[in-house]
């Protein structure tokens, strides 16, 4: 049955699981959280994901590849995570990847929505693309 299923279960679903109330398994992916983080601490995304290890595992591993050393810097990928955060509308990783981000360097960036315009912007130009077919410049090739 899904988490939607039974009347209470979504709740139960969302309450997060602490360090001290974790199986073995989720434990072993929160200390590899706070090792890699080096960190004392496991947010709430990793704690209630852990109601379902597969997934808390399989996330963590993608988190790993796509946030670790790569050909972009810590900060860049914090604020394109942060920009497709926006225009999504997730709070929670606006905040979480701000506080990422505010830890990698970033300056202080203004909470007014003209801020975030330019992913705004994006999301739009890049539906009027899709949506006209169109063909790639040759500048851009």
């Amino acid at each position: 049955m899904s988490a939607a299923g039974a009347p209470g279960q979504a709740a139960a679903m969302s309450a997060p699981i602490e360090y001290a109330q974790a199986s073995v398994e989720v434990r072993s992916v929160y200390d590899d959280i706070m090792a890699i983080r080096k960190t004392d601490w496991i947010n709430n995304y990793w704690k209630v994901l852990a109601h379902h290890p597969p997934t808390l595992r399989r996330m963590w591993a993608n988190s790993k590849e796509v946030m670790g050393p790569g050909a972009l810097d810590p900060l860049t990928k914090e604020l394109i995570y942060m920009a497709v955060s926006v225009t999504n509308g997730c709070k929670y990783c606006i905040a979480s990847h701000g506080a990422a981000a505010r830890a990698k360097g970033m300056r202080r960036l203004s909470n007014t929505p003209s801020s975030w315009r330019s992913s705004e912007l994006a999301n739009e130009t890049n539906r009027h693309a899709v949506a006209l077919d169109l063909q790639i410049d040759e500048r851009f090739k």
